[in-house]
């Protein structure tokens, strides 16, 4: 088995990859038609190249024999703490339990450790029990659970972290909102976006009601949100693709 980083010729085999693991962790939960749309939506060809060309991006597969059979992608995401995000980590049905995940884990760790990043997290599905234990066995805590909408249907998606630095920086400000509301930004609840994240923003200081987001760009609160939860600040164009809604396996 050989680690190296993803090229563009890659690309075909990364989303095959991608579609088998899928349908091997949920075909029993989603319908394969879903996963189908999943996998356009998310390995879009064009932006897999932008991702595989992306210097900020920590990108290796897994080859087996000349085939690409595994893959992982990451980020570093510059909050008030630096923060790994692990977008996906898949392998093919035919090579698991082989170590492949582990070693693909192993590369993105060493990676964003290099990278001097605080913690690293990874979301995964409930439904998925290869990844929940995948990602206990190697020394990550439950972190959070919460609902995300699949198709019309509600499922349980697990957020896993382990910690590698020591956090510094604010957890929290005040902003105030063009309408003249005060909202309460949790810096430690983000999603990555092409420009900067989108903190989590909360109406009360107990962050028991969720305002929205704060782009983390231009400081701006007026985030729009579709059905695919794709984000963009409509004052400044920064964006998040549509929602991923698990890391492995």
């Amino acid at each position: 088995m050989e680690l190296r980083a993803a090229t563009a010729a890659d690309v075909d085999a990364v989303r095959s990859v991608a579609r088998e693991s899928l349908v091997a962790s949920y075909g029993h939960a989603v319908g394969e038609q879903l996963l189908d749309e999943a996998v356009e939506e998310w390995y879009d060809a064009k932006d897999l190249g932008d991702d595989v060309d992306d210097d900020d991006a920590v990108f290796p597969v897994a080859v087996v024999d000349g085939d690409v059979v595994g893959f992982a992608e990451s980020y570093v995401v510059g909050r008030r703490e630096r923060v790994g995000e692990i977008d996906w980590l898949h392998v093919h049905p035919d090579h698991r339990e082989s170590g492949i995940g582990s070693a693909l884990l192993e590369r993105v760790e060493s990676a964003l450790e290099s990278a001097e990043v605080d913690r690293i997290e990874a979301r995964v599905l409930a439904d998925n029990e290869a990844g929940t234990t995948f990602y206990q066995r190697e020394g990550y805590e439950l972190a959070g659970e919460r609902d995300v909408d699949i198709g019309g249907e509600l499922f349980a998606e697990r957020e896993y972290r382990k910690q590698v630095g020591s956090l510094t920086g604010i957890s929290e400000a005040i902003y105030e909102t063009e309408e003249g509301e005060r909202v309460h930004v949790a810096f430690d609840e983000s999603d990555r976006g092409s420009r900067a994240p989108f903190y989590v923003a909360y109406a009360d200081p107990g962050h028991d009601r969720r305002y929205g987001y704060l782009c983390g760009n231009c400081e701006g609160t007026d985030v729009a949100i579709d059905t695919m939860d794709r984000m963009e600040c409509r004052d400044c164009g920064n964006r998040r693709k549509p929602t991923r809604w698990d890391a492995a396996y």
